[in-house]
């Protein structure tokens, strides 16, 4: 062996030092000797033995056809190309190393959603895989004008990501805008896609997500086809959608298979049904602490009665009962499914007995409260069903410092707060504030389907 080639042999086995996984194989073949170099956590073993092994005994011309040529001086690469799954072939005596694509680790099977199920249309959802989520797309938009770029970010994971769009329907300017800002992003690890999303938002500081994210194919179809640009990350299922309006946080992709005045109705519940949310437990506390007249004579009374055991103000009240909710759906979660039903509903009920039965709480702010809870549930993007959990705080202890008045203070900066805030340079607001009169056919109310063929104004597409 020469001293070109152990020094490249070398030079593999010292930045892959303390990788047990990383196989080094020679085999004697009718050009010399070849060194295979490949990770067997991310090769399958059927596969290294079709593409690799028959091949190296038998057509040694088929490994040259369908491999790649590396660069032996470039490191970088080559450790790239390695645990990225590819196996190295390096030819002793020609000094060539060759790639080969093997990565053939196990996957999850497609399955239906659990976070955005539907009633009607397709069931299937995202996986963990890159290349499964693009074929679900590409599966779906037979165009070759749909384009997906790959990247790499994260400095220490190297993680691979894919923008996909169609070309001539998506702006220019906001896939610009796109690719700058994910090429500042200077952050060492990426384990799902929401990070990348949090790096790239105008406003970070912004309690409201600023880019819809979806692990619905058809989803993601609709919105490319409607001149957004989609992001999707390795190993992270959901998918980010860019620019993303504030309405869209409400619109769930069933509400296009619906009638459209089922679709309507089911908008406006969750459009409105975000406000109520944030807007009941605090009008409790304004009534009965500030402004009791603003209550009828009989239901007063009836508050009062409720109250009469209770010891605390209705501030301490409310932000006591809010946090038992908080405690028992955080609990719920973090427990095996079945479980996590049984203490939800189980505890709710006894603790709410409990705590009106000892005097701590009224049974008409159990109501109250419990109302809330359902109601923040109703947004299809569950980001939206926690940004009203931090914003109803808000305006709770606004309620208690300063009644009505300091609700409608809070109101003022929660609307001031939305019109100030962009989705990828674009108005959060947008459609509410339209940007062309069509947008409006697709608002909170959905027209019929015949009216819904242009693209919205949001993506600035150049095409109508």
């Amino acid at each position: 062996m020469n001293t070109e080639v152990e020094q490249t042999i070398e030079s593999i086995q010292k930045h892959t030092d303390h990788i047990s996984d990383v196989i080094f194989k020679k085999i004697p073949t009718e050009e010399g000797i070849v060194t295979l170099i490949y990770v067997n956590s991310l090769v399958d073993k059927m596969t290294m033995q079709v593409m690799i092994f028959i091949p190296l005994a038998n057509h040694l011309h088929q490994i040259h056809q369908v491999s790649e040529v590396v660069s032996i001086s470039d490191n970088a690469a080559i450790v790239s190309k390695l645990m990225g799954g590819q196996t190295l072939l390096y030819f002793h005596e020609a000094n060539l190393l060759e790639s080969i694509d093997t990565y053939s680790a196990s996957t999850r099977s497609i399955t239906n959603t659990e976070t955005e199920s539907t009633v009607i249309g397709p069931q299937d959802a995202f996986t963990e895989s890159l290349e499964t989520n693009i074929s679900l797309v590409k599966r779906r938009i037979k165009n070759t004008n749909l384009k997906n770029e790959d990247l790499t970010i994260g400095s220490e994971t190297n993680t691979k990501i894919s923008i996909l769009y169609i070309e001539g329907i998506v702006n220019e300017e906001n896939l610009e805008t796109l690719k700058g800002r994910i090429d500042k992003v200077n952050y060492p690890s990426f384990t799902d896609i929401s990070i990348l999303k949090q790096l790239i938002e105008d406003n970070p500081l912004s309690p409201f997500p600023q880019y819809y994210m979806s692990v619905r194919p058809d989803s993601i179809v609709h919105y490319l086809l409607n001149g957004r640009i989609v992001i999707f990350m390795d190993n992270s299922q959901a998918a980010i959608v860019c620019p993303t309006s504030f309405l869209e946080m409400f619109i769930s992709i069933e509400d296009y298979y619906n009638r459209w005045t089922t679709a309507s109705l089911l908008r406006m519940l969750r459009f409105f049904g975000f406000f109520l949310t944030i807007m009941i437990t605090p009008m409790y506390i304004s009534a009965l602490t500030f402004h009791p007249e603003i209550l009828p004579y009989e239901l007063l009374l009836n508050l009062q009665e409720s109250r009469s055991r209770v010891p605390f103000p209705p501030l301490i009240e409310v932000l006591f009962i809010e946090l038992i909710i908080e405690v028992l759906r955080e609990a719920g979660s973090r427990m095996p499914a079945k479980v996590g039903q049984t203490i939800g509903i189980v505890g709710g009920i006894v603790i709410g007995t409990a705590a009106v039965e000892a005097g701590l709480i009224s049974n008409i702010l159990i109501v109250l409260v419990a109302t809330s809870a359902l109601l923040s549930f109703l947004p299809p993007i569950f980001l939206m069903s926690n940004t009203s959990r931090f914003v109803r705080y808000i305006f709770i202890l606004s309620a208690g410092a300063f009644g009505l008045f300091g609700q409608m203070l809070a109101f003022a900066w929660l609307i001031t707060h939305l019109l100030r805030l962009n989705s990828l340079g674009t108005p959060f607001m947008t459609p509410v504030i339209p940007r062309k009169a069509g947008d409006l056919m697709d608002s909170i109310i959905r027209f019929p389907t015949a009216f819904l063929k242009g693209k919205t104004g949001i993506s600035r597409s150049p095409k109508k």
